[in-house]
């Protein structure tokens, strides 16, 4: 079969060069497509399940909380394990699924299984929600908010976080790609009703009155609609407080026909939640921050692309004095990674064809077996593409061109000697050529061919990693295993028809600077045969 390939692609050179042609728009498509990333993603399939409480202490939320969630979760099928962390005023279960189980089925069983434990929940103690769907790299984008000097008297930290909730999480939402955008820092802005304890005994008034007065009055509600005539008007009534004036105007009670509002027996005032940390910025106080959650599976170079062309627009949108500034910008260490394995890349196929161009002694056959190198990374872009492996520091960092272009090296290389050595300071037609490409190719393929395959063999242990082990290391093995596949398939079709039609087939018999090279090394390499051959016991 494979002297019929070889011989085939001799006499096809046409439909082999469209072929290659294929192969290289289909590497350079896949390029684009492919995701990137500085590291794989070893985060294990889960799902998180959040409650938040502010009332709670750690022993209540973990027994009022997370015990009926675990227990709720216990049955779900395809579980590796629960676990679960209790904090106060916060509940975190997280579930993790079989790799292979699809992440929105596996938030599906969890979504029904949170029905049961709802019930179990006190409904003033929170409700449980699923955390977004990202992994422990969806942190893409980070920035800070914070204002230009002379400004700082105009916006106080708490301005800043308003600004941050309502204008910049605002417009950055829908950005493609992007699951989440979370604030933190400064003071998050409340309205607060101050209650004062002795004009509230003195009303007769309790608690529940104000909180209950509060809650009825500050609703819009709608009262269908009224048909006259030829026009239907709709009836709504308007309810929503919109100042603090507007909520001290609350009737809490109704005393001898005269009403009894919020201010006369609260102080109205603004306030903020409590806070356990702060946001500094350079040493120049405090900040507020944000950051971008990355959809789980989406190619984050992008993402964070899409992020800061939308964050070009947000900024118009920012009050006078205000900057927004990224500090954490996944993109920069993705080019950094890039540009890491892509020098390494180019400064080890350099190598590689000085050495082939160098050792061959002939610059058109080192450039046969050179072209090689790129051809095959493109075939392994385009597998990557397909099996969805993403192109990181991991994947693209461990191919080594030496390995990939060995087995063109071997046909090359034997095709070369049989030409000098069959035919000294001749000129070949192409018939002779060919029969000459496919004598020497197929003579020695079946060599080569073995070798590759005990390479990809070798790789099959980590292919076989699984868990974090896998995630880490199967695409490095993926990665390599294309390539070196890619050059076993070029080097059946596309080196032998190379080799006899871009050769020269006008042969010289003068003696090459390689002749001399390879001279000089086996006068070194003639002894150390010959002593192990004569010494066997010693060399064992």
């Amino acid at each position: 079969m494979i002297d019929r390939i070889i011989g085939f692609s001799i006499k096809n050179k046409l439909i082999v060069g469209v072929l290659v042609l294929v192969l290289i728009g289909w590497g350079f498509y896949s390029a684009t497509k492919i995701p990137l990333d500085a590291v794989p993603d070893i985060t294990t399939n889960q799902v998180q399940i959040i409650t938040l409480t502010s009332t709670l202490a750690t022993q209540e939320v973990e027994q009022f909380i997370t015990a009926p969630v675990e227990i709720a979760m216990a049955n779900i099928p395809d579980v590796v394990e629960i676990r679960s962390i209790s904090r106060f005023g916060i509940s975190v279960v997280t579930v993790v699924f079989e790799d292979a189980v699809d992440i929105y089925r596996a938030r599906q069983l969890i979504s029904e299984q949170l029905k049961v434990a709802k019930e179990q929940i006190p409904e003033e103690f929170g409700e449980p929600e699923l955390a977004p769907i990202t992994t422990g790299l969806g942190e893409v984008y980070q920035y800070v908010l914070h204002t230009l000097p002379g400004y700082d008297t105009v916006y106080s930290d708490m301005d800043l976080r308003t600004i941050n909730d309502w204008i910049v999480r605002r417009q950055l939402a829908g950005t493609p790609g992007v699951i989440e955008v979370s604030g933190w820092g400064g003071h998050l802005k409340q309205y607060e009703v101050a209650i004062n304890p002795e004009r509230l005994r003195g009303m007769d008034l309790s608690l529940s009155d104000v909180f209950e007065a509060v809650q009825k009055n500050n609703e819009n509600t709608g009262g269908s609609y009224i048909e006259k005539r030829f026009n239907t008007y709709f009836i709504r009534g308007e309810g929503l407080v919109k100042s603090l004036q507007d909520i001290e105007k609350i009737v809490v009670k109704t005393v001898n026909d005269k009403p009894v509002l919020i201010r006369d027996v609260a102080k109205v005032q603004l306030g903020s939640a409590p806070r356990y940390g702060a946001v500094t910025w350079g040493g120049k106080g405090e900040v507020v921050g944000g950051q971008a959650l990355m959809l789980k599976g989406e190619n984050s170079y992008q993402v964070v692309q899409a992020i800061k062309e939308r964050i070009e627009t947000i900024k118009k949108s920012l009050p006078e004095g205000v900057v927004m500034e990224a500090f954490i910008d996944r993109s920069e260490l993705i080019g950094r990674a890039i540009r890491t394995v892509t020098t390494n890349l180019v400064e080890g196929g350099l190598i590689v064809i000085f050495i082939l161009v160098l050792l061959l002694g002939n610059l058109r056959a080192g450039l046969v077996v050179a072209s090689v190198i790129p051809l095959s990374m493109l075939f392994a872009l385009g597998m990557m593409h397909l099996f969805g492996v993403s192109a990181n520091l991991m994947s693209l960092g461990a191919i080594d061109f030496g390995i990939i272009v060995d087995g063109a090296v071997i046909i090359v290389e034997s095709i070369i000697h049989r030409l000098h050595k069959q035919f000294p300071n001749q000129t070949l037609s192409q018939s002779e050529m060919d029969n000459t490409v496919y004598d020497a190719s197929s003579r020695i393929r079946r060599s080569a061919a073995f070798g590759e395959i005990i390479i990809l063999i070798v790789y099959l242990p980590i292919l076989a990693l699984v868990g974090i082990e896998g995630k880490m290391f199967k695409p490095m093995a993926q990665t390599v295993s294309f390539a070196i596949l890619g050059a076993f398939i070029l080097s059946l079709t596309y080196v032998p028809m190379m080799a006899a039609f871009f050769l020269d087939r006008k042969i010289s018999a003068k003696e090459r600077v390689a002749d001399n090279i390879m001279r000089v090394l086996q006068r070194w390499y003639a002894p150390a045969l010959n002593f192990s051959l004569s010494n066997k016991p010693v060399v064992i």
